[in-house]
């Protein structure tokens, strides 16, 4: 099996070398506040089987890769959810069970293993809190050297793992915007490679492989998928996966694939609606996670949803802060804001969708990354007992 990158605008082939990210001649057409042009996505030249291991699907060789669990994650049933919102076949995609606590370990996991494959014993991210520790946490099985450029205001628990997962920690003044932009200009000595979402093409292909687990977990394509949205690379890993799945033919349909995005961080929607990305919003919502102004990987994750045939919701802080109180307190898994986003696109939408529908809805974070955020969803004790008679009623 063979594996090339292919440019998703124009269809140029390249080498899958630390140099190339980007296809270099639509890059030139790159605007700025613009979604990235020239995204590359990986091409696999050749036939697989069912039984194939994942490695057999991705353009690196399995003993590259470091011996920390990711991937694997559950799929599983919340009865007491599907029965409070009278949907029998709702289910949960859990990758708050990766290592670091994020479907982001998906990507930095074949970040790792491209980086020993080639040599290279320096990375660099920007990112809002989950790609800094998870790349953090995954170099560290890797024996690599991360930096990490994240917002002056990330989260404290995604800032703390990433310092105990031993990374170099830069903050910078301002959003992720900015802090992919210093991101970009850092040259630190020796080979580097940047891992940063949607510029470097492994970060789609390592969070497609969700779609081959939820394939061989289910035995069938599930009817909707709602994905947490905010540069748009998980939402292209499903969409990834799913196209995939469909070219070697172990699928037939596409899964209708949500696009959930806080109201006021919604570059995505709003060029759903439009067709096409106009001048970037100030973005500002409870969850970080998926808190961007410019989408990196806006071009690229439109085009795919729209030849899926997905479609895009809007849910507002209140809706987000609701639906993690709602999954915590009747399914018992807590999450961070940014994944309770995708069951406020369900609840939000509940009423167009079949009672007896197939339903995933993707928890990409643990709620453990932001308490301060979660904090404010709920009633936080300020009284003190000394006996049982201090019990107010």
């Amino acid at each position: 099996m063979e594996f090339v990158y292919k440019c998703s605008e124009c269809g140029k082939e390249y080498p899958i070398e630390p140099d190339v990210m980007l296809c270099p001649v639509c890059r030139e057409k790159q605007e700025q506040n613009r979604p990235l042009r020239g995204i590359l996505e990986v091409e696999m030249q050749g036939a697989f089987s069912e039984s194939s291991s994942i490695f057999d699907v991705l353009p690196i060789e399995k003993s590259y890769f470091p011996e920390i669990p990711v991937g694997n994650t559950p799929l599983w049933t919340p009865a007491n959810l599907q029965k409070k919102l009278g949907l029998p076949n709702l289910l949960i995609k859990d990758d708050t069970r990766n290592p670091t606590g994020s479907y982001k370990d998906r990507a930095s996991w074949l970040v790792a293993a491209f980086a020993k494959k080639w040599g290279i014993r320096n990375i660099t991210v920007a990112s809002t809190g989950n790609a800094a520790s998870s790349m953090a946490g995954i170099g560290a099985a890797a024996g690599l050297n991360v930096t990490i450029f994240v917002p002056e205001n990330v989260p404290k628990a995604k800032l703390i793992q990433s310092l105990q997962y031993g990374a170099r920690v830069l903050l910078v003044k301002g959003n992720y915007d900015n802090a992919f932009r210093l991101s970009m200009q850092y040259n630190p000595p020796g080979k580097a490679l940047n891992r940063n979402t949607g510029y470097n093409p492994l970060t789609i292909e390592g969070k497609k492989t969700a779609a081959f687990e939820l394939c061989h977990q289910l035995k069938r394509t599930p009817d909707y998928i709602f994905v947490p949205t905010g540069d748009a690379v998980v939402l292209s890993g499903v969409l990834k996966g799913y196209k995939d799945l469909q070219k070697l033919e172990w699928i037939g349909k596409l899964p209708k694939i949500i696009a959930v995005q806080a109201e006021h961080s919604d570059a995505l929607t709003r060029a759903f609606e439009k067709g096409d990305f106009e001048e970037p919003v100030a973005a500002r919502t409870i969850a970080d996670s998926i808190s961007v102004d410019v989408p990196a990987n806006g071009y690229y994750a439109l085009r795919e949803l729209q030849a899926a045939g997905g479609d895009c919701v809007r849910v507002s802080d209140e809706d987000i802060l609701r639906a993690q109180r709602q999954l915590s307190s009747t399914a018992g898994l807590f999450v961070e804001p940014s994944s309770a986003a995708s069951l406020a696109g369900l609840l939000k939408i509940k009423n167009q969708i079949p009672e007896n529908a197939t339903i995933v809805i993707m928890a990409t974070g643990n709620g453990l990354k932001d308490i301060d955020s979660a904090g404010k969803g709920v009633k936080i004790p300020t009284k003190s007992i000394e006996r049982l008679e201090d019990i107010d009623d």
